[in-house]
Formats: C-alpha cells, structure tokens, sequence
C-alpha cells in the first residue's frame, strides 16, 4: 500500500514539475505603419534598379512600411495598363514583386 500511494504521489509531484515548466506564450499582432515617400526622396537604389530593370516604367507611387521596427519599401510603378508594386528593402535592394491584385467588380 505504501508503495502504491508513494507511486501517486511522486506521479502527481512530477505532473505539477511538467505543468510549472510550461510557459505562457502570447501572440501579439505585428503593428505596422504606413507613410507615403515623395518619389524624389526615394533612394536612388531603387530608382537605378527600376530604370534598369523596369525600362519604360514610371513610379506612380512609393510607401515607407514600419513593422516591428523593420522599414520595406512598396513601389507601385506603371507602363501603359500594366502596373507592378516591387518592395525593397531599408538599403534600397530589391526584395520581391508582389502578386497583382486583382480588380473589384
């Protein structure tokens, strides 16, 4: 009987060691901020890549995205119908290009 009431107890002993072990995670939503950039204060990285890269494309508009102190660039540029929205990075180094967007009916 001892032994069996010692075995619960070192059973419930070791529970309570496993369940204070376990910390609380909480998940925080990123915050992010928005801010339109002049197209003249760009960095001239990203205007040399876009003259380069995009010939024929013009910078339509440019915004300056904060998120969890991590600056990215989204630039929207156009040639005719076709626009494309290109995100670089704080130096001005090309990151990706975003998939369009599609239109509202």
């Amino acid at each position: 009987m001892k032994k069996k009431l010692l075995f619960v107890l070192v059973f419930i002993m070791a529970v309570l060691v496993v369940n204070a072990q376990v910390t609380k995670t909480t998940v925080t939503k990123e915050k992010s901020a928005r801010t339109t950039v002049k197209v003249a204060d760009l960095q001239k990285a990203i205007t040399d890549n876009i003259a380069i890269d995009y010939v024929g494309y013009t910078i339509k508009e440019a915004t300056c995205i904060t998120t969890n102190n991590v600056f990215t660039y989204e630039v929207v540029i156009v040639e005719g119908t076709n626009t494309e929205t290109l995100v670089y990075d704080k130096d001005g180094k090309f990151v990706k290009k975003l998939p369009p967007t599609p239109k509202k009916k």
